[in-house]
């Protein structure tokens, strides 16, 4: 077991309302990046939340895929989104396409402050010479 997980708190997001309250858009737009990233897509779900006093509600969603997982979160009453995306290294190495992902969404939301982590999970084993 060996991976990649990339986490990032986004703040002051620019983007189009939409991309912070519009669930089926949002989903869509997950989708296409995990697509565009060379990842493969094996399930979705996607939950928008009512408004409550804080403000209007904001959006989850969740896509599995065959390296492991994308999760975004969004708090549009804070212009806030958090980022999960974990890639599982089994049979080839998908870090580079863990990182085209998180670079997409960030691109998506036009976070004015990013605070971003990487954490490599698991035991990666030395080639033998």
């Amino acid at each position: 077991m060996q991976g990649l997980h990339l986490t990032a708190d986004l703040h002051g997001c620019r983007c189009a309302p939409a991309w912070l309250l519009d669930a089926a858009a949002l989903g869509r737009a997950c989708t296409d990046a995990v697509v565009q990233a060379g990842l493969q897509a094996v399930g979705e779900l996607v939950h928008g939340f009512p408004p409550s006093a804080h403000g209007p509600g904001g959006v989850t969603a969740a896509v599995l895929l065959a390296e492991s997982h994308l999760c975004v979160h969004t708090w549009p009453e804070q212009r806030a989104v958090t980022l999960d995306v974990y890639v599982c290294n089994f049979g080839a190495d998908h870090s580079d396409k863990a990182h085209m992902l998180m670079d997409a969404l960030l691109a998506l939301f036009e976070p004015t402050t990013v605070e971003r982590h990487a954490l490599q999970r698991g035991e990666v084993k030395a080639v033998a010479a």
